[in-house]
């Protein structure tokens, strides 16, 4: 089933002047097809980039002054260069133009040749005295790869619970994980999910793929024990009530089958927080939240002020009184100055959060790792949230991001994020995106980029309207990768790009001549342009993450025996009968077990035993990730254990616990940290990549 196309495609006039803004007229749901976008998608989409399409009038005034502006502009307002090449774009300046370049190292310049990497301003002159300036973005031509093979554990945070946790995972037992994954197992790298700041409130959407704020870290991840001034708490018994409450919600999740509550998580961590503020800070604590709120600046006072008016107006800053809608009315600034308490609070838990996640960094890379935590960036933020607030001017009014219709979705999908509007992001030599970078690179050794295509376009959704009335939006995608390229340098960071789905063609070609890796998940790689087999190892491609299975999708344990259709027909998602998914199912893993088979990797462990059949398959499953040339394997940490449950069921939200799972053991029962600390069955998995990592992944059989 696919989308009908529509019956009001755009005429020529508007046709043109979207393409002149990067606005997409049609889309290819698959190689042979191309649907029309409809007039509305389009006149809609130009008005959220500040262009009149409302009538054909207006249209062609818009075409008109585009075309002129176009015509008559010496720079755009952002180039880019790629070190020991010239910028393009000064090329097509006229003879004689004269040039003057301010670096970010505070030099002068009248040339483009050998500059530094940085982020300057260019300023052109031409002989007829007609002058533009220009942000000038230089980056490294790639990042540089990684420096050997590494293999690591993937892991949703808020599921990983310890003996101290307070009834969800936190930084502390990230640090502990860390340090043991590195020294016991060899691991080199620990990826988790996005850790930014949730919008509060009751419920708290459990999605960490909605935050109110990418740019700072949600606080409810912190391990109240190790901020030291917990040892100074004026009440302490009060403290350790909380700590006894906290036990409890920890026990009701380990022993009795409750599910992750992170909003009463929250409650009892912000109360401890409270107490906690009380006590003032040493003199080099002082310092050291000093130098953080210098370094943070006003993006940090902006997410402070939000977080303190959400405490008096609720978290949706569309429904505040209209003058506190603006981060820069005079209204705002009132009502900062009133509530200057508690923008210190949601400071200083910034750093606090901050404090801990470079501690966790630093945790791995002491215990060996050559990598260390990868972090996650999400493809967008919530609507009400603290991002979209300070950062109007960026993001397209009126609009959300989503999928369009495919061959899997025919409705498509609307994501409920608003986008970022690139003409802006332009103007601002992309500002935010180098901020919201630079933030994220403070303490991940690496960074995983969901929906990494959207550097490149997004399919951007009317509000109002369902996803097919959406169109795509194009971004200068030279000056993302460029801007990424330039601050994974200087922080020493990998970067891993998400790029499972419908991508357009060049773009993993793009991301690769990069630098950027991409992702590769052993179910979706078959030979799609041939037979459409399993892919042996040397058909896969070297600069990727190889993984058997994500947080979206079953456990290799449940795809392995098929229980994932079960558990999807329980939940009334399958589209056709039972039968016909389940005899799907068993022959898309008896393909990929008679690979397995045939390359003679299908043994008992190397503990002297054999494994139970399900363990040597899961075993090897990962000696075929290692048979790959793939620079990074990837282990799902439950899948350590045999765990059934996926973390989220796409498509599902009351019907699935999404994002409130513990990891559990085949039978479902919850294992702590510790427990996998002892697992013989994770350590028999991990010996088979410790003892075969280093040694094949060269592609041969």
């Amino acid at each position: 089933m696919t989308a009908p196309r529509p019956a009001d495609p755009p005429s020529e006039d508007l046709s043109r002047l979207a393409v002149l803004h990067g606005v997409a007229t049609s889309y290819s749901p698959s190689p042979d097809r191309s649907v029309a976008a409809s007039a509305t998608a389009v006149t809609l989409t130009l008005a959220a980039l500040g262009v009149d399409a409302s009538t054909p009038g207006a249209v062609r005034a818009a075409l008109a002054a585009r075309e002129g502006e176009l015509g008559e502009r010496l720079l755009p307002p952002t180039v880019v260069g790629w070190s020991g090449s010239p910028p393009a774009a000064l090329a097509a300046l006229p003879g004689g133009t004269r040039l003057r370049i301010d670096t970010e190292q505070g030099e002068s310049r009248a040339s483009a040749d050998g500059l530094p990497p940085g982020v300057h301003r260019l300023t052109a002159t031409t002989p007829d005295g007609r002058t533009a300036t220009a942000h000038l973005i230089v980056a490294p031509p790639r990042l540089p790869a990684p420096a050997g093979r590494s293999y690591g554990l993937l892991v949703q945070l808020y599921s990983l619970l310890s003996r101290r946790s307070w009834g969800m995972g936190d930084l502390g037992d990230l640090a502990e994980l860390a340090g043991w994954a590195g020294r016991s197992l060899g691991a080199g790298f620990v990826q988790v999910n996005p850790l930014h700041a949730a919008v509060p409130g009751t419920p708290t959407d459990p999605s960490p793929y909605r935050p109110s704020s990418r740019r700072f870290p949600d606080p409810v991840h912190l391990r109240i024990e190790d901020v030291p001034e917990a040892a100074y708490v004026e009440d302490p018994e009060r403290l350790r009530a909380l700590l006894e409450r906290s036990g409890r919600l920890r026990e009701a999740v380990l022993r009795q089958g409750a599910l992750i509550d992170r909003d009463a998580v929250w409650e009892l961590k912000r109360e401890a927080l409270e107490l906690l503020g009380e006590v003032p800070l040493g003199p080099g604590r002082r310092a050291a939240y000093c130098d953080f709120l210098a370094g943070q600046g006003q993006a940090l006072e902006d997410h402070a002020t939000w977080c303190a008016l959400a405490e008096v107006h609720g978290s949706d800053w569309h429904r505040w009184p209209t003058g506190l809608r603006d981060p820069r009315s005079a209204e705002t600034a009132q009502a900062r100055n009133g509530l200057m308490d508690r923008v210190d609070f949601w400071s200083r838990l910034a750093w606090l959060t901050d404090t801990q996640l470079t501690a966790a960094q630093r945790a791995g890379r002491e215990a060996g790792m050559p990598v260390g935590i990868v972090h996650d960036l999400a493809v967008g933020v919530h609507p009400g949230g603290a991002d979209a607030w300070a950062q109007q001017e960026y993001f397209a009014a009126g609009m959300s991001v989503g999928a369009p219709p495919d061959a899997f979705n025919a409705r498509g999908q609307d994501w409920g994020l608003p986008p970022w509007r690139p003409d802006r992001l332009a103007e601002s030599g992309y500002a935010p995106f180098r901020d919201l970078l630079r933030a994220l690179f403070r303490y991940a050794g690496a960074l995983r980029i969901d929906h990494v295509m959207g550097l490149f376009r997004l399919w951007w959704v009317p509000q109002g309207h369902p996803p097919t009335e959406g169109t795509y939006v194009r971004y200068d995608a030279e000056a993302m990768l460029a801007v990424l390229v330039l601050e994974a340098s200087r922080a020493g960071a990998l970067v891993i790009g998400e790029d499972l789905g419908t991508v357009e063609p060049g773009v993993r070609e793009a991301l690769r001549e990069r630098g950027v890796l991409g992702t590769s998940v052993l179910w979706f790689e078959r030979d799609w342009d041939g037979d459409g087999r399993p892919l042996p190892p040397d058909g896969w491609r070297a600069d990727c993450l190889a993984t058997a299975t994500t947080h979206d999708l079953p456990s290799t344990a449940a795809r392995l025996t098929g229980e994932h259709v079960e558990l999807r027909d329980s939940l009334g998602l399958l589209t056709r009968p039972l039968e016909e998914e389940r005899a799907e199912a068993a022959a898309d893993a008896g393909e990929w077990l008679s690979l397995l088979s045939r390359l003679g990797l299908l043994h008992g462990t190397g503990g002297g035993g054999d494994a139970s059949s399900e363990e040597a398959e899961i075993q090897a499953v990962h000696r075929f990730l290692l048979r790959t040339p793939a620079r990074m394997v990837g282990v799902w940490l439950p899948d350590g254990v045999g765990d059934r449950r996926p973390q989220n069921l796409p498509g599902t939200w009351d019907q699935y616990p999404n994002w409130r799972l513990p990891i559990a053991d085949a039978q479902g029962r919850p294992v702590t940290l510790e427990d996998l600390a002892a697992s013989p069955r994770l350590r028999a998995l991990m010996e088979v990549l410790r003892g075969d990592g280093h040694e094949v992944g060269d592609g041969g059989s």
